[in-house]
């Protein structure tokens, strides 16, 4: 789409005519500027199409108006992500295409629209190797949310200008922070390099191929759109808070059982169906007994924005199977594409990302926890990128409220 389009084509994209597009002028909905050269009036193409999707979710609000902070109509505007006729976009740029060959600074680049140079340049935060490690040897017992949570706020008063405004120092800001939560994830050093390879050395990965796999699962996590935790943290980067206190808002909410914490279930989904031997059997029991008020069937299959099956497990247990070579792995994979055949038969539900990184864990022979942490430190940098969205757009986020008790006396 041009940067600019013509009276003519912006009327054809709202779907209206040209008088009409006029009125919406007049009236202060679209804005006009001149032609360099000539009488014509040219219309922004960005501001067209953010006024032809609010047309869009104005046609269908009636419909869905009880249901806005449930799977309704879009309550923020965004630049950042598109979820679309099954596709993910990161800016524009398809996701899971950029995940066969990105690494998550890259990913971080893109959706904070900064120069990739910057995770290089980013200084460290003040906390000595001394400290950092007294930090993690009284934390290591907990589980890796648990001690993110912790360590991300004693290390939030060792990082400088917190409340530092400008492009540069929030970019800063968010490389120490991304690298500080991946190390606080992994129980291990403060380090410089790459975001994939740090999980991936404390884990004790040493085949090159478990580290790709590592890239491309966090690439494929680094932001969803307007998710519970992403909505937390642009809702609290919109009261003025620094980014750390954003994160550590999201990092709470993700740990739920509804959100990412789902990756916990899945991991005992695995345990339970191995330890019952016949996986069809053990699904149809599963399913005999399971409760109509749950969110899903199972958990780890079916999402709602992915009807048609979720890329982001899609592309990630294809490469699993492509790269699993020793026995314990083609094993490991095994029992894991007959859960998905039997839930695939019985229900008819695709596996999400929280069952591929759950089967990433259970194959690679990972640390428990560690499908969390690739989805935390993955789903970080997308956080980032809202919260700078949010403290640029300036608007404080108050939903109201819609009173259904009783009726107050007089």
């Amino acid at each position: 789409m041009p940067t600019y389009l013509t009276a003519a084509e912006a009327a054809a994209a709202l779907g209206i005519s040209v008088p009409t597009l006029y009125s919406y002028v007049s009236r202060g909905m679209l804005r006009s500027a001149p032609e360099d050269a000539g009488k014509r009036r040219l219309y922004a193409a960005d501001e067209v199409r953010r006024l032809a999707r609010r047309k869009a979710d104005g046609k269908r609000a009636g419909k869905v108006a009880q249901k806005v902070l449930d799977w309704g109509v879009p309550v923020l505007e965004s630049s950042i992500t598109l979820i679309s006729q099954g596709r993910l976009l990161y800016r524009g740029r398809d996701a899971i295409e950029f995940a066969r060959g990105a690494t998550l600074e890259q990913a971080a680049s893109l959706l904070w629209d900064c120069d990739p140079a910057r995770f290089d340049d980013a200084p460290d935060a003040t906390i000595s190797p001394s400290l950092w490690q007294s930090w993690i040897r009284q934390t290591r017992a907990s589980a890796p949310h648990d001690r993110a949570l912790v360590m991300l706020s004693v290390a939030a008063a060792h990082m400088p200008r917190l409340y530092a405004s400008g492009e540069q120092a929030q970019v800063d800001l968010g490389v120490m922070l991304m690298r500080i939560l991946a190390a606080a994830l992994a129980a291990a050093p403060l380090s410089r390099e790459p975001l994939h390879k740090q999980l991936g050395t404390a884990w004790g990965v040493t085949r090159r191929r478990h580290f790709d796999l590592l890239r491309a699962a966090l690439v494929v996590c680094a932001d969803h759109e307007l998710n519970a935790s992403t909505f937390t943290v642009r809702c609290i980067a919109s009261t003025g808070m620094h980014l750390v206190g954003a994160v550590i808002g999201g990092l709470a909410a993700l740990a739920g059982p509804r959100h990412c914490g789902e990756t916990m279930l899945v991991t005992a989904l695995f345990h339970e169906a191995q330890e019952a031997g016949d996986v069809d059997r053990y699904m149809a029991a599963r399913l005999a007994r399971a409760d109509a008020q749950q969110r899903t069937i199972l958990p780890g299959f079916g999402h709602m924005l992915y009807p048609g099956g979720d890329p982001r497990a899609a592309v990630l247990l294809e490469r699993l199977a492509d790269q699993a070579a020793t026995r314990a792995e083609r094993n490991a994979l095994a029992r894991i594409d007959a859960i998905v055949q039997a839930a695939r038969d019985a229900t008819g539900l695709a596996p999400t990302i929280d069952f591929a990184l759950s089967a990433l864990e259970r194959v690679l022979a990972l640390p428990q926890g560690a499908a969390f942490s690739l989805f935390a430190l993955g789903r970080a940098a997308g956080w980032i990128a809202h919260a700078m969205e949010q403290m640029e757009d300036g608007r404080l986020i108050r939903p109201r409220a819609r009173y259904i008790g009783l009726e107050p006396r007089d």
